[in-house]
């Protein structure tokens, strides 16, 4: 991890007791990093420290939370959750972690990327929104009680038709790539100012571990016949779910679609789903998501599914995912600019498979879930910065070895010699042409 986390203006959302509680909770942070990397400190040192970060966090939640309330904030229902989510969920699989390695130190390393990152994120998107400075990124969620039963009714589900035992990973999953995946999209509505997109992701391992076990299919990779099976049991599992919700009784499915990544992402990156949840099955990941009331125009190049096509577009969808695995390495790319995220996605997106994360702490949840053969990383992002981020790679042996380019806005000599200090495999201008940041990645893969 990088020495020091700087306060900078945009972090103050210009109420006084926030920002300086936020200023408290970078000191702290700071003084941890200090002491990890202090080897005359004894574990004591850095297990007090951490203990005192937490109910100084937990503090400011509350204080915050009530703050929220006196001014009559509209988002404070999805503010809290999102506090409560890390207090109840994150901090506790923290704790656990520390505890079972007795605080190693990749152990404290991965408390403070984490909190770090989190505590850096929510102050520039959800702390701002307090005062109109931003915009909420998950505005847009269904209220808590509804996210909850949904999350009920689909782990219930998956228990009663395949026998899994569900976990609830995540309840604002971003669209990260998790393994290959199939993305299947149903469209229903009753008329065009209500329309439902929802949006089903299936690693592929779940789909062969349930329903090509129960047809007793010994493929190691999906077939035409697995998908269109996979096709009809989805549909049924979105039909129970609507049972459910009984003012979409009326609505009919209008239209279903087997996306690509890129596709499946650029969905992501324009609209603010209300539904967005991420499972492990025990037997592989599993997203549900809900875009919703309107429907995203089918300019994507999806191919709607009918009966006379059903067979032929299901084996073009797998033959371009096979033609994928095969023949193109994996990129991922790690950005916080959805503008640099998507032009990457369209430079590389012929010739590789691309991933695409926004932030430090989701790239290193594509590493686990989907390992690429090279990662262009940005050098200055808001959350983790590229130093910060590539130390968190390097220090997880299974990822050290993958080479990592550096993307940088700064071409300075300064600039330069800072990136080359870090000892990337290579580092780019974002000033370049293009086609030569393409030239220059395609050189190195090509060796």
């Amino acid at each position: 991890m990088g020495d020091q986390l700087e306060w900078q203006d945009r972090f103050n959302i210009g109420v006084n007791f926030i920002d300086r509680e936020h200023k408290k909770l970078f000191s702290i942070l700071n003084r941890l990093f200090a002491n990890s990397k202090d080897e005359t400190k004894s574990q004591w040192v850095c297990q007090e420290g951490i203990k005192y970060f937490k109910d100084h966090a937990m503090k400011h939640f509350t204080e915050e939370e009530a703050y929220m309330v006196s001014i009559n904030y509209p988002g404070f229902e999805t503010h809290r959750r999102l506090h409560n989510d890390f207090r109840q969920k994150t901090i506790p699989a923290l704790e656990k972690e520390l505890n079972q390695t007795l605080y190693s130190p990749a152990a404290i390393n991965h408390f403070l990327g984490v909190c770090a990152g989190w505590l850096i994120g929510h102050t520039l998107t959800e702390d701002r929104a307090i005062t109109g400075k931003g915009v909420s990124k998950w505005g847009s969620l269904l209220p808590e009680e509804e996210q909850f039963i949904m999350k009920q009714i689909i782990i219930q589900l998956l228990q009663d038709m395949f026998q899994l035992n569900t976990k609830l990973l995540s309840e604002s999953y971003g669209g990260e790539k998790f393994g290959q995946g199939i993305y299947y999209r149903l469209v229903y509505g009753a008329d065009k100012n209500k329309k439902w997109e929802i949006i089903l992701v299936f690693e592929e391992k779940l789909i062969l571990n349930t329903i090509g076990s129960m047809m007793d299919m010994q493929d190691e990779a999906v077939s035409v016949m697995l998908v269109n099976a996979a096709r009809f049991t989805a549909q049924q599992f979105v039909h129970r779910i609507r049972e459910h919700f009984p003012d979409e009784g009326l609505y009919e499915m209008t239209e279903e679609n087997l996306l690509t990544y890129e596709q499946f992402y650029r969905i992501f990156e324009r609209q603010k789903p209300q539904f967005s949840l991420l499972f492990d099955t025990g037997e592989g990941y599993f997203a549900y998501c809900v875009i919703a009331p309107h429907l995203i125009p089918n300019s994507e190049g999806e191919t709607p599914i009918k009966a006379e096509n059903a067979m032929s577009e299901i084996k073009k969808y797998l033959d371009k995912g096979e033609a994928n695995r095969k023949k193109k390495k994996k990129i991922l790319v790690v950005d916080d600019s959805a503008v640099v995220r998507q032009s990457m996605l369209e430079l590389f997106g012929k010739d590789y498979d691309v991933s695409v994360a926004q932030s430090g702490l989701s790239a290193i949840r594509c590493l686990t879930l989907d390992r690429p053969d090279l990662i262009l990383l940005d050098y200055e992002m808001p959350v983790c910065d590229g130093s910060q981020v590539l130390e968190m790679i390097r220090a997880e042996e299974d990822f050290a070895d993958i080479p990592v380019f550096f993307l940088t806005g700064r071409v300075d000599k300064e600039s330069v010699q800072k990136v080359i200090a870090l000892k990337p495999a290579g580092y780019l201008s974002k000033t370049l042409p293009p086609e030569e940041i393409k030239k220059g990645i395609d050189g190195y893969l090509n060796k």
